[in-house]
């Protein structure tokens, strides 16, 4: 398993590996401009991680969420926004998932926060339970719920905040 910096080479599979998790999940459960703007958009840095030379999953960590979820993690930390780092848009090829590659990918995305002086923290779908076991597994602990809403689309969130230290 290799975990490196994504690049613009990589969005077409990372697309394949968005319609295969979309389809066994319904993640993203928002999808105004498509997959690929969903993987690329918005990151202050992406990384992949490929197995056996493929390409088999992402992360990036981004500057932002929604407000109800910088708000509740803000208050969760005490931490102004701007020193907290989003770890966002989780994706692992179904097919290779229990094999440590999200560990890894969210390992990295949450140690670079933390190099860059930033508090990890990250939100994800209150029905996403093969998520939230991962993120409870690695430590990661749940500030709240929060009801995020994009016009007339409405979901409800858990705020989880990477361990301290």
């Amino acid at each position: 398993m290799l975990v490196r910096p994504r690049t613009d080479d990589d969005l077409d599979a990372l697309e394949r590996v968005a319609e295969a998790v979309q389809q066994l999940d319904g993640y993203p459960p928002y999808l105004p401009a498509g997959l690929r703007s969903f993987v690329a958009e918005d990151a202050v840095a992406a990384w992949v991680v490929e197995v056996d030379g493929q390409v088999a999953g992402h992360v990036a960590l981004h500057r932002r969420s929604s407000r109800p979820v910088m708000a509740l993690a803000t208050e969760a930390t005490g931490r102004p926004p701007e020193r907290l780092g989003v770890v966002a848009r989780l994706l692992v090829r179904p097919d290779l998932r229990r094999r440590g590659v999200g560990r890894a990918l969210l390992s990295t995305a949450a140690g670079a926060a933390t190099e860059r002086g930033l508090w990890p923290v990250l939100d994800v779908g209150v029905r996403f339970a093969g998520a939230i076991a991962l993120y409870e597994r690695c430590g990661w602990s749940r500030a709240g719920r929060v009801t995020v809403a994009f016009g007339d689309f409405t979901f409800e969130e858990f705020v989880y905040l990477a361990p301290v230290g």
